[in-house]
């Protein structure tokens, strides 16, 4: 597909119909920021296998008719507060539920509209995709967890659009500050309402203050006709722990970014993620860690299983910056193949600037094993069970490792229905 241009007059347009509040000067300032860079195309590197041509063209549909307000979309989560136990809020169509909100207020943990922060300075755009973001943003959400806080009960995000409701595109902000010594677990859960077509846009700023720890499980289980570009980024100061993990089983083209800088000694990010396609699925996962200073530990820890005409990218990079002496820096990424017509590009890196350093990085790229096949064979297993318990227990290497664990039941159970579908029919 040749590469596509949004529309700047029509973007311009766009931002000038949406309603004057405390992000009207974001929006100005994101819709300069855009218009100097545009959409990323797959000349520059970082986007060499993902081409956004058809979200461009999908965009300036939206455009040229994009609505001045939108209002949240009333959404049935009484089966979700069942599966993941959680303080949940639902943001449709980049709008959160207010009533969400107004519960979810107490001693520990304030949530409020961007709009009504009056620190929208705060609020990225340093790349194409969150510039763009920032200048469509209907609203966002602005989560401070207080010093010392304690926050038990994880605080999950359902972003579900309505491709109907929002005339095919939506965008989504978030953006936590955890005090000094505060903690608190969060779930990002992003689900499709209805089939069709659609371009989702989120992003996640994440800021740690000193000795504060959070844990981020992200679950994208999208349409297989719904594209989506996730951005999370986080800064750590000293002493602060940040466990992030990443399971995507849906979506037609799918573009996840996580870029954790470590400004603080002895800050420790551990970054895993699975991701499951079939069919036709693009799945691009790109990682980096910015080690600033020293000593401080991150591991990167991937696995993915790609059957049918799938096509999947990891790119993790380790930057260790010159005097960032004593940095701990780890990468994995092993993937499996369940198909001929599938494939999988994995790229990771090491940028080193320092010499007291302990770093390293592995990659793998094949088929089931078969002297672990026979072995199970042998011991009375057919050749499709054998397949199939070692497909899962492939997977299951990261959910060992998932550090909310309200949500351990429900991603096995999503990972299960699509490994039913990957060693069912490898072939579609």
């Amino acid at each position: 597909m040749s590469a596509a241009v949004l529309n700047q007059d029509l973007l311009e347009a766009a931002v000038g119909r949406l309603a004057a509040d405390g992000l009207t000067d974001l929006r100005e300032r994101a819709l300069v920021r855009f218009g100097e860079t545009g959409f990323p195309s797959v000349r520059e590197e970082n986007w060499r296998y993902t081409n956004l041509a058809a979200a461009v063209e999908l965009s300036n549909a939206y455009l040229s008719d994009a609505p001045g307000a939108i209002s949240a979309t009333n959404v049935d989560i009484s089966q979700l507060n069942d599966d993941i136990d959680a303080h949940w809020i639902v943001i449709s169509s980049g709008v959160a539920d207010p009533d969400a909100l107004a519960a979810l207020q107490d001693d520990g943990i304030v949530i409020t509209p961007l709009s009504e922060s009056n620190d929208s300075d705060q609020v990225c755009i340093d790349d194409p995709l969150s510039s763009f973001n920032a200048a469509l943003l209907h609203d966002g959400l602005r989560v401070r967890v207080a010093e010392n806080a304690r926050i038990e009960k994880p605080i999950g995000f359902l972003l579900q659009d309505d491709a109907a409701a929002t005339a095919g595109l939506s965008q989504t902000r978030i953006v936590v500050d955890l005090g000094r010594n505060a903690s608190a677990s969060f779930i990002e859960l992003h689900r499709s309402g209805g089939d069709s077509a659609h371009f989702a846009n989120s992003v996640v700023q994440m800021e740690l203050d000193a000795g504060a720890s959070a844990n981020f499980v992200r679950i994208q289980e999208r349409s297989t006709k719904h594209m989506q570009i996730g951005r999370l980024q986080a800064r750590l100061q000293e002493n602060t722990t940040f466990n992030f993990t990443t399971i995507d089983v849906g979506g037609k083209l799918i573009r996840n970014d996580v870029a954790v800088t470590i400004e603080g000694a002895h800050a420790v990010a551990n970054v895993c993620g699975v991701y499951l396609a079939d069919g036709n699925q693009h799945i691009d996962n790109h990682i980096l860690l910015d080690h600033r200073v020293g000593p401080a530990v991150s591991m990167q820890d991937y696995r993915g299983i790609v059957g049918g005409r799938a096509r999947c990218i990891f790119n993790g990079k380790a930057l260790v910056r010159e005097g960032a002496d004593g940095t701990d820096a780890e990468q994995s990424n092993r993937n499996l193949l369940l198909s001929d017509t599938a494939e999988i590009d994995t790229k990771p890196e090491l940028e080193i600037f320092a010499d007291d350093v302990k770093c390293a990085h592995g990659t793998t790229v094949g088929q089931l094993d078969k002297k672990e096949l026979f072995y199970l064979r042998s011991r009375g297993l057919s050749h499709e069970q054998a397949r199939i318990l070692l497909t899962r227990a492939f997977a299951g290497h990261i959910l060992k490792k998932l550090p909310i664990e309200n949500a351990k039941k429900y991603i096995d159970q999503l990972i299960e229905r699509k490994l039913d579908q990957l060693t069912g029919d490898t072939d579609q």
